[in-house]
């Protein structure tokens, strides 16, 4: 039996790498697949993945381990989340070559004329940096290319462009308001971009005079922290830093929240997922809760391993389905299986025999969900998480009332429905909701669906549903079967929804759980 000791040794291994900060350079990256291969190569990458599935975990590891010659500049966007554009891209630009300048000898050799050059390059964005943003005359009026009813749920999501996404309006309303950005600051833009092909002369020469580094990666985590409308501007220009140089991007973000490319009149703004960067894709959902399982029970064992507990030490821990319905708890999530898995355990006597089951994390699941919840106000504009949270409030009725926690939508909504698509997406990447199935013929109806399931801390704990919820358990083998007879919800129903929908529905949305 594991002992008191050893669990406390488990406890402090994962609290203390939970969040991967600078500096926590003794975690490893359970490397599955190609991820850990390709974000060394010299190629530019986006990491794709949920909040806590190990996306900067994979940035640190993978820049600690490159070639000798190999080096790499680290930013988080969080930094930068309330410059405005384009000082973001200024702060950025000053950022890589301030950590070229901290690592100049190492990487390129005591070379005084590479000093100076570097000196210059930061005096000049320190320049840049503290000059006023001049503004053109003509500006567009974005209100005048938007909606100017907010008053139901669908006209609210798509009036404001900024909102949600960059393909949730349509083409005309999203070109204005690209354009809009573009004009407020092109006089700055204008001289980054006249700078651009002396700079790349610049980083040419670097490379030239030194045979100690033959690339250096810039890493940029949590592009999703900028705003919206200046994430393609930022991608657009670190792409054309990087093109014909020996520097390559790799970034990592939350797909649904970020917008790498956008089209201005005509011009391809950003970088194209295939064309100018290959995706990175290190998410676990449950259409193959197999895969997600043994990643989560992997970084598990690792570590027990560093707090010197065997795997039968760690399988001892739980009964039946526990560690499956733990998984299903996280969402897939590994920081949030790990996270919930402590809430338990700190609950759980060991030395007296209990082990982690179904139930205890059935308990834990309501608060498991609220903590989603204060994730989802803290990172989305306050704009928009009105909306968020009635498209939670409306899905989450909807399964409720069907007394299922598995829903499905046709392919062809998610393709034509961009208030839907937008909101779908969105709650995906908040871990509200989670996917299950794609691709696949509803018994009831023609055409292509796709299978969502609501986390379990939205129901798990309602004892008015005991005996009559029928819950679809993602880890059996006949789970996507099952899902082929779970409730459409279809455009009509969501309309009819989201006019039901109280006005407090955020308090309605916990109010009926008592």
């Amino acid at each position: 039996m594991i002992s008191q000791s050893q669990l406390d040794n488990l406890r402090v291994e994962i609290t203390d790498n939970i969040r991967v900060q600078i500096g926590s350079d003794s975690m490893h990256y359970i490397n599955v697949g190609n991820a850990l291969t390709d974000a060394r190569a010299k190629q530019n990458h986006t990491i794709f993945a949920r909040r806590g599935c190990g996306k900067t975990l994979l940035l640190h590891h993978s820049g600690r381990t490159l070639s000798e010659k190999r080096h790499r500049v680290y930013l988080n966007c969080e930094d930068f989340k309330q410059h405005s554009f384009p000082n973001v891209l200024i702060e950025i630009l000053h950022s890589v070559f301030r950590e070229i300048d901290s690592n100049l000898v190492a990487w390129f050799g005591k070379k005084k004329a590479l000093k100076h050059e570097i000196n210059a390059i930061l005096k000049r964005l320190d320049q840049m940096r503290m000059a006023e943003d001049a503004r053109v005359s003509d500006v567009v009026e974005r209100s005048k290319n938007t909606s100017e009813s907010n008053a139901s749920f669908g006209a609210s999501v798509a009036a404001d462009p900024i909102k949600l996404s960059a393909n949730l309006t349509n083409g005309k309303t999203r070109t204005n308001s690209m354009e809009t950005r573009f004009k407020e600051h092109q006089s700055k833009l204008r001289e980054l971009d006249l700078w651009l092909p002396r700079l790349k002369e610049k980083i040419r020469a670097f490379f030239s005079s030194s045979d100690k580094c033959e690339a250096i990666f810039i890493q940029i985590d949590d592009l999703y922290h900028l705003r919206r409308m200046d994430q393609a501007f930022v991608v657009d220009y670190i792409h054309r830093l990087c093109k014909d140089v020996p520097l390559f991007f790799k970034i990592a973000t939350l797909r649904h929240a970020s917008v790498m490319y956008v089209d201005r009149e005509g011009q391809p703004i950003g970088a194209q997922e295939r064309h100018d960067y290959q995706p990175i894709d290190i998410d676990y959902s449950f259409s193959d809760f197999a895969k997600t399982r043994l990643q989560n029970w992997n970084i598990l064992i690792e570590f027990a391993r560093r707090a010197k507990v065997d795997a039968k030490g760690i399988e001892e821990l739980f009964k039946g389905e526990g560690f499956s319905r733990l998984v299903m708890a996280g969402g897939g999530v590994p920081r949030d299986v790990l996270s919930l898995f402590l809430d338990i355990l700190s609950e759980t006597d060991v030395s007296a025999g209990q082990k982690i089951g179904k139930d205890e994390v059935r308990i834990k699941s309501r608060s498991n969900f609220e903590r989603r919840i204060e994730e989802l106000k803290q990172d989305s504009k306050e704009n928009e998480q009105g909306d968020l949270l009635k498209a939670i409030y409306i899905i989450r009725h909807f399964c409720l009332t069907r007394q299922t926690n598995v829903f499905c939508i046709e392919e062809r909504v998610l393709q034509t429905n961009e208030v839907w698509r937008a909101l779908i997406y969105r709650l995906l990447d908040y871990r509200i909701i989670h996917h299950c199935a794609s691709a696949f013929t509803h018994k009831s109806k023609p055409g292509s669906y796709q299978a969502f399931a609501i986390d379990i801390g939205c129901y798990a704990h309602l004892r008015k549903l005991d005996g009559k919820f029928k819950e679809i358990d993602v880890s059996v083998s006949d789970a996507k079967e099952r899902m082929r007879s779970a409730p459409i919800l279809d455009e009509g129903t969501l309309g009819e929804l989201e006019k039901a929908a109280p006005n407090n529905f955020e308090a309605e949305l916990f109010a009926e759980e008592e």
